[in-house]
């Protein structure tokens, strides 16, 4: 999956702000970044369509939420990215080893409690 730049933001603000309709997503970076309304009311039914927000109509608009935490985009987009280059699991150890180099220590601490608890996780399915 690959995301645009104004896609990302929008994610990003409704991250934030957890639900909004177009023309407060619009107002918002209407200020910062321009475009118009349309752009972002296509941005919003495309980031739909990707299955990464909900939404509900109140009155005569759209209210989006994001439906996916950005964790799990962040995985997403690592899965798919791996598909394309690693041959074996070797290969995704290393890139994750070699990402962890920037890390500091509380995100190494971070790191290591989710990993013990996914080997938990995995002794309990056996």
């Amino acid at each position: 999956m690959q995301l645009g730049e104004v896609e990302k933001l929008v994610l990003q603000y409704l991250w934030q702000h957890k639900s909004a309709d177009v023309k407060a997503v619009f107002k918002h970076f209407e200020k910062i970044r321009g475009g118009s309304l349309n752009t972002y009311q296509s941005t919003l039914d495309r980031l739909y369509k990707k299955e990464l927000l909900s939404r509900h109509k109140v009155t005569n608009a759209f209210q989006y939420q994001p439906k996916v935490e950005r964790y799990e985009l962040i995985g997403q987009l690592i899965r798919s990215v791996t598909s394309d280059f690693v041959t074996d699991d070797n290969s995704l150890v290393a890139a994750f080893s070699s990402m962890s180099a920037d890390f500091n220590e509380e995100q190494l601490n971070k790191l290591e409690s989710l990993i013990e608890a996914q080997r938990i996780k995995l002794a309990k399915g056996n």
